[in-house]
């Protein structure tokens, strides 16, 4: 009677072990309901959830750091027709996006913001002062040059002729302090501030209207609106002209790695997409890192939907130009052109008009790095370079020697920011951990319902032996 009632009890553990472990596998997809409902019910932005906190204002500031390209060859260039040779010089840090979204509406399931625009040097993390000088592309040059066609010669004449008297030793080039080629300076000859990113302090970027997520929570985050319009109108181009994606700083929940995601950018006046690339470690917290692929700026040849982004046939050389992006249809008509540093990915060509510049994928891509599960942003560097254009002239003598049209690099920025190891625990504890609880619950109940089922059918085969 003992070995029956040990040989029961064995069998009465196997099947309650097999039982739990059954219970933990059913739980499972309840589990990931659960889960899927605290994720989707913290995720949409609504006051008192954690991405409407997240949302309002980041938990990391954001700096900027700037590498400006310094000529040092600028009298060759002009006089001789020499190809000109930049050295960069930076980094010159600033803090910004360091202010909180202003003019919240909601309204139905969106919500509108403006997003405030400022800058703060930080001169210990850079490696000058903002009077550092440096010797850069003329600014009033490459800005008249689009007028240059449509200008009476005479009139022409006589201000350049001024502009010779009153501008730089080498007319061409100029040489300024960082603060003033960034954030502008009186000009001598458009009697006019100018500056690569001028206006800057005190202007807001947006309107930006978002979905909230409340009815569907694929959508939330997505632009519905950028200045109260629900598509571009640069590109003159339905595709092109399309609001695609977030702002990048979060996407809707549950990321499948296998799928491109997308976001607009203000800086490029259009939508892009981005691929997974890696997993990394966050302070704990598991993210996918995507990348810009190189077919954002790549040429029409390589990449047919690129082909409404070329508006002009010149310098483009006939739409054949890799790498760079003509923003002048949002820039007023100014010949601004976007690229990655050092014309990453961009043709031979760029890198032979300009010499010293040295593109590096492991310092000069861009990406970002998203948790998965909520889809929130925890780091991000946005790597690019802002470029201008000058070009032969029969009119403006300072341009008499240049044989090609150039795109010239003026400044290249790294924009990051990442979350500290404080706010990572923060995050854990306030939403990981509910579901991190859920998930041992489970994983629990199938490993000890397992164990208990083996050892206990093992002992019994042993006792009947």
């Amino acid at each position: 009677m003992g070995c029956c009632n040990r040989r029961c009890g064995l069998l009465a553990g196997a099947v309650f072990g097999a039982a739990l472990a059954i219970l933990g596998g059913i739980l499972i997809p309840v589990g990931d309901q659960i889960i899927q409902s605290t994720v989707e019910k913290e995720a949409v932005i609504v006051p008192g959830t954690t991405a409407y906190e997240n949302w309002i204002s980041s938990a990391a500031f954001v700096y900027r750091q700037m590498w400006l390209f310094d000529v040092q060859n600028a009298l060759d260039v002009v006089e001789l027709g020499a190809t000109p040779i930049v050295k960069e010089r930076g980094p010159y840090t600033y803090k910004v996006r360091y202010l909180a979204k202003s003019n919240i509406t909601a309204h139905n399931d969106a919500v509108s913001f403006l997003l405030p625009n400022g800058a703060i040097f930080e001169p210990d993390m850079s490696v000058g002062s903002e009077d550092d000088l440096v010797t850069t592309l003329n600014l009033a040059v490459a800005v008249s040059l689009p007028c240059l066609s449509v200008l009476p010669p005479l009139w022409v004449y006589i201000r350049y002729l001024d502009w010779l008297k009153a501008s730089t030793k080498s007319s061409l080039f100029q040489r300024r302090s960082v603060r003033e080629i960034l954030w502008g300076y009186q000009d001598p000859i458009l009697k006019d501030i100018l500056g690569v990113f001028y206006p800057y302090n005190g202007t807001f970027d947006g309107y930006y209207t978002v979905n909230t997520g409340q009815d569907d929570i694929s959508r939330v985050a997505m632009i519905e609106r950028w200045q109260g319009e629900s598509k571009l109108s640069f590109w003159n181009d339905t595709y092109c002209d399309t609001l695609n994606g977030t702002d990048a700083s979060s996407f809707p929940p549950f990321v499948d790695k296998n799928k491109p995601i997308y976001f607009f950018s203000s800086d490029i006046c259009r939508s892009v997409s981005s691929t997974f690339r890696e997993t990394q470690d966050l302070w704990g917290i598991e993210v996918y890192r995507y990348v810009l692929p190189p077919s954002t700026f790549a040429s029409p040849s390589i990449n047919p939907d690129n082909k409404c982004f070329c508006t002009e046939k010149l310098v483009s050389r006939n739409c054949s130009m890799a790498g760079v992006l003509d923003v002048g249809p949002c820039r007023g008509g100014a010949p601004v052109y976007i690229s990655l540093p050092h014309f990453l990915h961009g043709s031979d060509y760029l890198r032979q008009d300009v010499l010293g510049l040295n593109p590096s994928e492991e310092n000069h891509f861009t990406y970002l790095d998203i948790e998965p599960i909520t889809g929130f942003t925890l780091s991000f560097a946005k790597r690019l370079q802002v470029n201008m254009m000058y070009g032969p002239s029969k009119v403006i003598s300072v341009l008499k020697h240049v044989k090609e049209y150039t795109v010239f690099p003026i400044v290249w920025l790294n924009e990051t920011a990442t979350l500290d190891e404080a706010t990572a625990d923060r995050i854990k504890a306030e939403l990981f951990s509910r579901i991190n609880l859920l998930e041992n619950v489970q994983m629990s109940l199938i490993g000890i319902g397992a164990a208990t089922f083996a050892l206990c059918l093992v002992s019994y085969c042993c006792v009947r032996c």
